[in-house]
């Protein structure tokens, strides 16, 4: 199987391990060293070898960073995983909320002055900056230095170095040349002599490679200089690319990663860098050099969210397979006896129904299979310890993906077990409300994610409800099932553009209770002629929602035709793909509201 349920951290060695850290810290003459959730990337999800802040502090969330001082060390994590962490940290180890405490302010509580060291490979130029502005009027100083959690941890995993695979063009819709060219010429056009991109994605997504370097997500682990020529120089461990000089070409020049300082400091002209993304490692060799520094973005994030007609068509056609193992997968679910069924169980089956498609590469992240109180938490994931027969009279949250050669899937459906209680069934009918608000929305061409955030949130803020979490993200092809830059969140300032590829979810979580989340992936397009300069959403993923969950009174006349509507799309286009069981189950569950 694709997804493991160990335990993947220790947490109650943690306290020791913060021991010897601030030994370690002491040794080398700081008064403290921050932990990010991050690797040399710049990656949300990272290889084993990387999971520092999980091997000290036992949270495994996929966003957060740790501050270790003297007498304190505080886990910060966003409202996603606010009783996740909690329930994974140990004393002396206290959880902060984050952003509404940034890193910065909590440092100035807890010290007065000193040093806090930080590895300038795991940290971006713009953290640095924002770190840096705020502790300077306090007499408190960052300084770069080796990475003080590979000094004690004794049996940190190896760094990957799994062979690349090349990704054809007949999925990709363009060859690697021409992207290469294509950008090279807008850096011409910006007067631009070379570009430095150190996100896996982009490089992957550019040169047409992928790979098994991360869990789940198909990137190559590099980083990669594109001239102003086309011609891109890309630093990784040789072994990953040797078997691909075909199809790089000549043009790609691969060198060994130790070697990427030399090169940064012999690179003239004016050079870009993301300053988002880019470690302060890179940012001090070109300042060093003298090198002519650009802060932009990356030139290849634009490009990549902007989805071509092949890689349009290959997106549609998987939506429609994977919605058909969604369905047979939740027909089967309708039969269960919650009694006798666990959540391992539920993750296991959706996971062998998928495997039958001869294109399934992975799945797309680990399964968010959670039952009952376990749903209210956004990221929960089912391990051993934690796997629990399902609830009955409440509700089972799904959060699943597939990673397909032709695409790549997000879908979360919230099903009925038993017989939930009314306000259970009133919150699903406000989320569901939210996500059609998203899906029917036509909106004007220079709209942003932050614009219509609202529009999701509407009815539960009627209700004095809300969530933490953005309302959706960008999704990759055959790459990360996270992609930015555009976003449907109160902080997403990307303007939408056809061809973009988002998700909608909104949900709504109960602590200790139940946890609601509705979530399908849609993708910009130009309106019909008679709106001109506007856009809308078309849906690509087509799998029934819960009609016992729904509370029809609640719904508007324009919102009870778009789920009618909906689902009779889900019959006509997903129903002959069916086996005869897994139709009746399709016709009965999208029978009109």
């Amino acid at each position: 199987m694709y997804q493991s349920y160990e335990v993947s951290s220790s947490p109650e060695l943690g306290p020791a391990r913060l021991q010897d850290l601030r030994a370690k810290i002491a040794q080398s003459g700081l008064d403290g060293f921050l932990v990010p959730h991050s690797d040399q990337y710049q990656g949300e999800y990272l290889a084993p070898c990387d999971e520092r802040l999980a091997w000290l502090t036992g949270f495994t969330g996929s966003a957060g960073f740790c501050v270790v001082l003297e007498q304190a060390a505080g886990v910060f994590t966003d409202s996603r995983y606010c009783e996740q962490v909690r329930a994974q940290i140990r004393a002396p180890f206290v959880a902060v909320d984050w952003p509404a405490t940034t890193g910065p302010d909590w440092i100035v509580t807890h010290m007065t002055q000193g040093v806090i060291g930080f590895d300038p490979w795991l940290h971006s130029a713009a953290e640095i900056t924002q770190y840096r502005k705020v502790l300077a009027d306090h007499g408190i100083t960052l300084q770069p230095c080796d990475n003080l959690i590979d000094a004690i941890w004794t049996d940190q995993p190896p760094a990957p170095k799994r062979p690349a695979r090349a990704y054809g063009v007949e999925w990709a819709g363009l060859s690697h040349q021409d992207k290469c060219r294509d950008i090279a010429k807008s850096l011409q056009q910006a007067k631009q002599s070379a570009a430095i991109i150190t996100l896996t994605d982009s490089i992957s997504w550019l040169l047409n490679i992928r790979g098994d370097d991360v869990v789940h997500n198909p990137i190559v682990q590099a980083y990669a200089i594109l001239h102003d020529t086309g011609i891109v120089d890309v630093f990784t461990e040789p072994s990953k690319l040797a078997q691909l000089s075909d199809h790089l070409g000549p043009d790609v020049r691969i060198h060994p990663q130790t070697e990427t300082l030399n090169h940064l400091g012999r690179l003239g002209g004016r050079v870009l860098v993301d300053k988002s993304s880019v470690p302060q490692a890179i940012v001090d060799q070109l300042t060093q050099a003298g090198v002519d520094i650009i802060m932009g973005q990356d030139p290849v994030i634009l490009p990549k969210s902007i989805k071509n007609p092949t890689e349009l068509a290959a997106a549609r056609d998987t939506h429609l397979r994977d919605a058909g193992y969604m369905c047979e997968f939740l027909s089967w679910l309708d039969n269960q006896d919650p009694d006798q069924i666990t959540e391992i169980d539920v993750a296991q089956h959706l996971e062998h129904i998928r495997r039958q498609d001869d294109h399934l590469v992975d799945i797309s992240f680990d399964t968010i299979s959670a039952s009952g109180p376990h749903a209210a938490l956004p990221h929960y994931r089912v391990t051993h310890d934690t796997n629990q027969t399902l609830v009955n009279n409440s509700v089972m949250l799904i959060d699943s993906g597939g990673q397909y050669r032709d695409g790549t899937t997000d879908i979360t459906r919230t099903v009925a077990v038993g017989t939930p209680a009314p306000d259970i069934a009133a919150a699903f009918t406000r989320v569901l409300q939210g996500m059609i608000a998203i899906s029917g929305l036509r909106f004007p061409k220079s709209t942003t994610g932050r614009d219509i955030d609202a529009f999701a949130r509407a009815a539960l803020w009627a209700a004095g409800q809300d969530y933490g979490h953005g309302t959706g993200h960008g999704v990759g092809h055959h790459l990360s099932v996270h992609e930015g830059p555009q976003g449907i969140s109160k902080r997403a300032d990307t303007v939408f553009q056809p061809g973009m590829i988002v998700s909608n979810e909104p949900g709504f979580y109960k602590p200790g209770s139940f946890g609601i989340r509705t979530e399908n992936l849609i993708v910009v397009r130009d309106c019909h002629p008679e709106f001109p300069g506007f856009y809308e959403f078309e849906t690509l993923t087509y799998v029934p929602i819960d009609r016992r969950l729904i509370v029809a009174e609640m719904l508007s006349p324009r919102e009870r035709d778009w789920i009618n509507g909906y689902h009779q799309t889900c019959r006509d286009i997903i129903g002959p793909r069916l086996n005869d069981e897994t139709r009746l189950w399709l016709q009965r569950a999208t029978e009109p509201v």
